[in-house]
């Protein structure tokens, strides 16, 4: 193994990612890189509402075909793309170390109580309901920059809810006619494998990356993604689930808001905490 091709969406933060990852495997393994840079379905429709169309897959379905056909020998993805199943022959060879695993509220600079935000996830909007129960929602699409523009300076929507790790690693820290106010996992449970950087490879190749990427990371991503798998959950439901190295914080449409401790015992056995858990809160 003397050179590796990254398979990537060419987004700005999927660009700057994959970078992050191909200069690790320089590092790690000695290896020299090539990126594979692929326009998924997700990219092309820009008007579409990934709610509404399913937007689990589109990200990453076009990647995926890219390791299956051989063209490409790992992809790399923000985890919280990733749908709960994987596609046979396919296998998670590793995660890089998660940044900040937080949402922020992205709000028009004087803005205090939004009227109008903008998002088309779910899980976002029954949460920050929860904050601003008076606020009305309508869709945003475009890369963070994009997003920022339109409620900066075009004030298309009162606020906005980003990824913090996605705003880190484009070392964007402040945007002009804005203000960030990251929340806490009581006020917004994340996404599943939010904030962290997934690299899928074919199931075969899996013990080659198994030592080189990151073991705390694998322990918690795993462990919510059983969760994500138990339920099927897909960008129609209102659902999220994100681990510490202690704690479990839940959010589910039936059941709002949920925080639990968590074991070693739990982390050694995901797919049974996750039935079990699920279970006791009446969504199995």
């Amino acid at each position: 193994m003397t050179k590796l091709v990254l398979a990537t969406r060419k987004s700005p933060l999927a660009l700057a990612q994959t970078e992050m990852v191909a200069a690790h495997l320089r590092a790690a393994l000695g290896v020299e890189t090539e990126l594979l840079k692929i326009v998924t379905t997700g990219d092309r429709q820009t008007e579409w509402s990934l709610e509404k169309r399913g937007g689990k897959g589109l990200f990453t379905s076009e990647l995926e075909a890219a390791l299956q056909r051989g063209d490409a020998d790992v992809a790399v993805h923000s985890t919280k793309d990733l749908p709960g199943d994987m596609p046979a022959g396919l296998a998670i060879g590793g995660y890089m170390p998660r940044a900040d695993t937080r949402d922020v509220l992205v709000l028009h600079a004087g803005v205090k109580t939004p009227k109008t935000l903008a998002t088309g996830s779910p899980r976002r909007r029954l949460q920050v309901a929860r904050l601003f129960p008076a606020v009305e929602f309508t869709e945003i699409r475009g890369n963070v920059d994009t997003r920022l523009k339109k409620i900066g300076e075009l004030h298309v929507a009162d606020g906005t809810i980003l990824a913090a790790a996605g705003m880190k690693r484009l070392g964007i820290s402040a945007w002009p006619g804005v203000e960030f106010t990251p929340l806490n996992f009581d006020q917004m449970v994340p996404a599943v494998g939010q904030g962290a950087i997934a690299i899928q490879c074919r199931a075969g190749d899996a013990g080659k990356f198994a030592a080189v990427f990151d073991g705390a990371t694998a322990r918690t991503v795993t462990l919510e993604r059983a969760f994500q798998t138990a339920l099927g959950g897909g960008c129609h439901t209102a659902f999220a689930a994100h681990a510490t190295a202690d704690r479990l914080y839940l959010f589910h449409e039936n059941t709002g808001g949920r925080s639990l401790p968590l074991t070693a015992a739990d982390f050694a056995t995901p797919e049974q905490t996750a039935a079990r858990v699920l279970r006791e809160l009446g969504l199995r």
